[in-house]
């Protein structure tokens, strides 16, 4: 897959170090802070320690600090529930953002219902791929994904027709499977390789469904669901000599996010939303390039 692998060094070492100074800021501050109290504490009670500090109020000070730590950890989660809000709307091309965030956590569980998950492979891929330099606090990561049965006949994708109407396209079809069985590789190779290493667990599988790519569901370890629906009215062309083409853009589609961190409302939406997607994968055909010849 050309580019999967690519991308700026830069840009890499940037990821690397925003990561690094995200687990390390709060430890830092906390460690700081805790010292301020426990140093003031004994400045106020031990003599010695005291005159060394040539300074009054030790206990003023220390109590301060502590006041500091709990006010941290308050404002902290402050700001993360401003960052993930109960519901909001994102574009598909910001779901590095999400992907990087399920990463933090021990056990990543990631479900995608879509198209062809492009959008999704480019991100996990990458994430993927630092993963033996930069595991985090993970240790297993599980990754399920449905796409249409592009077997059977469809209305989108499909070719323009007269006026405008779907026409059903058998190498169309051939070519979108190809490039979900492309991606389904590059990941389970991948999860293979990450495995093997023994510093983390992972898992990628690819599963089909019948009907067209209408909704975009993306969840991330069970706490926060991506929903939004694709403009199946689209168009395109391979090239200027072949004929339209209905064929969804992933990447534009707009999406609805819901967090536990809400109300008791999203909190139930959410329940729903991974009892579905858990029936559907249950249901859901193992792809032919899965079964071997």
């Amino acid at each position: 897959m050309s580019g999967a692998g690519s991308g700026g060094a830069d840009g890499g070492w940037g990821l690397r170090l925003r990561r690094y100074q995200e687990r390390l800021e709060p430890v830092v501050t906390r460690v700081l802070l805790i010292g301020i109290f426990v140093g003031g504490l004994t400045a106020q009670f031990v003599k010695p320690v005291g005159d060394a500090l040539e300074g009054k109020g030790f206990l003023g000070g220390a109590l301060l600090s502590l006041v500091g730590y709990v006010l941290y950890d308050a404002v902290r989660k402050l700001s993360s529930s401003v960052r993930t809000p109960s519901r909001a709307l994102v574009n598909s091309r910001q779901l590095g953002s999400f992907v990087g965030e399920a990463f933090r956590a021990q056990k990543v569980e990631i479900s995608f219902l879509g198209y062809t998950g492009e959008t999704l492979y480019n991100e996990l891929y990458h994430r993927l791929e630092e993963l033996p330099v930069d595991p985090g606090p993970t240790k297993r990561v599980s990754v399920r994904i449905l796409v249409p049965d592009f077997r059977l006949p469809m209305t989108v994708p499909s070719r323009v027709g007269h006026d405008g109407a779907p026409v059903d396209d058998p190498e169309f079809r051939e070519r979108i499977e190809r490039k979900c069985k492309e991606y389904d590789g590059i990941l389970s190779g991948l999860a293979e390789q990450l495995t093997a290493n023994g510093t983390v667990a992972v898992e990628c599988e690819y599963r089909l469904y019948p009907g067209i790519p209408r909704d975009k569901i993306c969840i991330f370890n069970r706490k926060q669901v991506l929903h939004g629906l694709y403009n199946v009215a689209a168009r395109m062309r391979l090239n200027h000599l072949d004929p339209e083409f209905y064929d969804p853009k992933g990447y534009s589609t707009d999406l609805n996010v819901w967090s536990r961190e809400g109300t008791a409302a999203a909190d139930a939406a959410i329940s729903t939303w991974n009892k579905h997607f858990d029936d559907l994968w249950n249901l859901a055909a193992i792809p032919a390039w899965r079964q071997g010849p």
